[in-house]
């Protein structure tokens, strides 16, 4: 098993505390759409940003509890709903968020020297609330780690079925202004109702989902063949690849015929395409690629700005292995647009109106998983000491995140997790259409085994 780098313990000279909002929130019943409380959302967006320079801990708790005010259900605790079978709703009852203060004997730079590839001994920089379940868990626990060189690392983890990456961006972006502006208005309020995606009664679904199987009741949902099952059995290995705007240039130029495309868009199918080869897959399997994509501008009427809910859904591409392995890369690209303007009005309502049913599960059993956190603003937090020097996950998983590159915005850092026994392979697929590309961006650049650039 190739072996990481690991980080020193980290040092609790206090025990953690709550920060509740500074005054007094509304206390109710938080509604939570069917978007937000699927059971593939039941989960906390862990997020990790290194400074160069610490910010003191009295102004970031006093902050924070001037953001809680704006964004209460973040202080509030997940419950299940006492009036619909299997689902979940946040009650409002200002109990606070988590804040703890740590130590660790580590420099900025020598963590930017490992920041490319998480491990699991990362996960000391946030403090584990001991709880019995996820709903036990408060929606919002911070970490502040303070560093040998007066450096800081910010962990956060955000419950997913509170917010998508977009409010988690909106409220850090939010507390870091009140930390540095406290005089000055938000330029975005939060809007916590969720009754604009309310499904229709009685439902009404008129599409095919592919992004969705039902299970039925005894089931334990894996299939014969099931990837997902698969990848979770294996030692996995982090690879982290990093596209500059040249390489991506490079990677749109392989489309023949030309096709206009978005960077996510040839990003995600190469990634896809990589993935499936590496894994050699059965040519006949049918294989998947499940994106997020956000929808607020999609619907009729439009979601209103500040619209603090899950206003994503999952698009979904699917071919079989051979055709997407022996194509080039027009095929994939062409399905990912497709299944993106397929992403109608109508069509999010129809899967509204399918999650009302409990038995229906993201389909996982075949598919890649895409998550874009780059374009949401994330590497621009500024607590008052300047950008930080790194933003990323605090975890890498079997599912794909598309991330920011501080300092770049062109740029787009891959982040997976896969076998070990095809992670060589993988990473040789996802560089070797780049030709020349892959050698003259990165002269002068961090080179590792992890990465091109």
């Amino acid at each position: 098993m190739l072996k990481l780098p690991e980080l020193p313990d980290c040092f609790y000279q206090n025990q953690p505390t709550l920060i509740f909002p500074s005054s007094p929130t509304p206390k109710h019943s938080l509604y939570l759409s069917n978007l937000d409380d699927q059971k593939f959302l039941r989960f906390s967006i862990k997020y990790l940003y290194l400074f160069k320079k610490s910010i003191s801990l009295d102004i970031l708790k006093y902050s924070l509890s001037k953001v809680l005010v704006h964004y209460y259900p973040l202080a509030g605790r997940l419950r299940a709903s006492t009036e619909v079978d299997q689902k979940l709703e946040v009650d409002c009852n200002g109990e606070g968020a988590v804040f703890a203060e740590a130590f660790m004997d580590i420099t900025a730079e020598e963590f930017l020297d490992l920041s490319m590839k998480p491990n699991k001994s990362w996960r000391k920089l946030l403090y584990r609330v001991e709880a019995q379940s996820f709903l036990d868990i408060p929606p919002l626990v911070v970490q502040v780690t303070t560093l040998r060189c007066g450096g800081m690392i910010v962990c956060t983890s955000i419950n997913h079925c509170v917010c998508d990456g977009i409010g988690t961006s909106q409220f850090l972006h939010a507390w870091a202004q009140i930390t540095t502006k406290r005089n000055l208005d938000l330029p975005i309020l939060p809007l916590h109702s969720r009754h604009l995606l309310k499904p229709r009664n009685p439902p009404e679904i008129t599409f095919t989902h592919p992004e969705y199987v039902r299970i039925a009741p005894g089931e334990n949902g894996h299939l014969d063949m099931d990837i997902n099952h698969f990848l979770r059995s294996q030692p996995l290995v982090p690879s982290s690849l990093t596209f500059t705007a040249s390489h991506i240039l490079h990677l749109k130029k392989q489309c023949v015929p030309s096709l206009k495309c978005t960077t996510f868009e040839i990003l995600a199918s190469h990634t896809w395409r990589s993935w499936v080869r590496a894994l050699d897959l059965s040519p006949s399997l049918n294989v998947k690629l499940l994106f997020s994509v956000n929808v607020r501008k999609k619907l009729i009427p439009e979601i209103p700005q500040g619209y603090y809910g899950n206003g994503f859904v999952l698009g979904c591409a699917q071919s079989c292995a051979q055709d997407l392995v022996t194509s080039n890369m027009y095929h994939g690209v062409k399905l990912v647009q497709q299944a993106k303007s397929s992403l109608t009005d109508d069509y999010v309502r129809s899967m509204i109106d399918l999650l009302e049913d409990k038995s229906v599960k993201t389909d996982l059993s075949m598919s890649l998983v895409i998550s874009q956190w780059s374009k949401l603003g994330l590497e621009d937090l500024d607590f008052g000491e300047g950008k930080p020097l790194h933003m990323g996950p605090l975890t890498s998983d079997i599912y794909c995140l598309f991330l920011p590159v501080a300092g770049d915005f062109d740029a787009v850092r891959v982040l997976l997790s896969v076998p070990e026994s095809v992670h060589e392979k993988f990473e040789y697929y996802m560089k070797e259409c780049l030709g020349n590309a892959a050698n003259g961006d990165a002269k002068g650049s961090h080179v590792e085994e992890n990465g091109f650039c």
